[in-house]
C-alpha cells in the first residue's frame, strides 16, 4: 500500500513539473506593427517550434522515469509481499495438442480458496500455442501441503468435463514452482510437476 502511495507521489511530481514547464512558455507577444517583416514571423515560429521540441523531450523523458520506477516499485512489492522463503507460484498450461476449452480453473492450497480464474477466448489460445499462466502466487510454510484442482471445461466433442484432483505437493525453504498440465483427453486431467 506504501509503495502505491510513493508511486502515486512520484507521478504526481512528474506531471507537476512537466505541467509547470508547459506554463513557463508564453506565446510571442503580437506586434502591432504592421510593417514587420514576414523573416521575423518564421523565425518566431521557428523558436516555439524548437522549445515545444525540447518541452516535448523533457515530457518523454519524465514519462520513461516514471515508467521504470513504477518498474522497481513493483519488483519491490513482490519480493515484500511473497518472500522467496514462503513462496509459491503455480502455472497452467494445457497438454500438447489438447483441444479442450478450458472455462475455469479453481484452486485450493490446505483448504483454503487462494483462486478462482476464468478464461477468455485469448487465454484459451494462448495456452493451445504453448503457452503458460502464472495463475497463482502466494505464500506458505515448508512441508507438504494439499492442493486441490478443480477443473471445468468443454471437450472437443461437445460434452462437459468438471474434474476435481487433490494433489500433493513439498515446499522447502527456496521458492517453489508448481506446474499443472491440464488434459481432457488423457487417464490423468491434471499432471503436476515442478518446475
Amino acid at each position: 500500500m506504501k509503495i502505491t502511495a510513493r508511486l502515486s507521489i512520484v507521478i504526481g511530481l512528474a506531471l507537476a513539473f512537466s505541467s509547470a514547464e508547459l506554463v513557463g512558455l508564453r506565446a510571442a507577444p503580437v506586434s502591432e506593427d504592421k510593417k514587420a517583416s514576414p523573416s521575423a514571423d518564421k523565425s518566431t515560429a521557428s523558436l516555439d517550434q524548437q522549445q515545444m521540441r525540447g518541452l516535448d523531450e523533457q515530457v518523454q523523458e519524465v514519462k520513461s522515469d516514471v515508467l521504470s520506477i513504477s518498474q522497481e516499485l513493483s519488483r519491490l512489492e513482490e519480493k515484500l509481499l511473497y518472500p522467496s522463503g514462503t513462496q509459491v507460484a503455480i502455472f497452467v498450461a494445457l497438454a500438447k495438442g489438447d483441444q479442450m476449452r478450458l472455462d475455469s480453473v479453481r484452486l485450493q492450497i490446505d483448504g483454503q480458496l487462494v483462486t478462482h480464474h476464468i478464461y477468455s477466448a485469448k487465454e484459451l489460445e494462448a495456452l493451445r500455442k504453448g503457452g503458460v499462466q502464472r495463475i497463482y502466487v502466494g505464500n506458505v510454510s515448508t512441508g507438504d501441503h494439499q492442493l486441490e484442482v478443480l477443473v471445468d471445461a468443454k471437450l472437443q466433442d461437445g460434452k462437459d468435463f468438471s474434474r476435481t484432483e487433490h494433489l500433493t505437493f513439498r515446499k522447502e525453504v527456496k521458492p517453489k514452482l508448481v506446474g499443472l498440465t491440464l488434459a481432457g483427453s488423457s487417464n490423468t486431467p491434471v499432471a503436476l510437476g515442478d518446475w
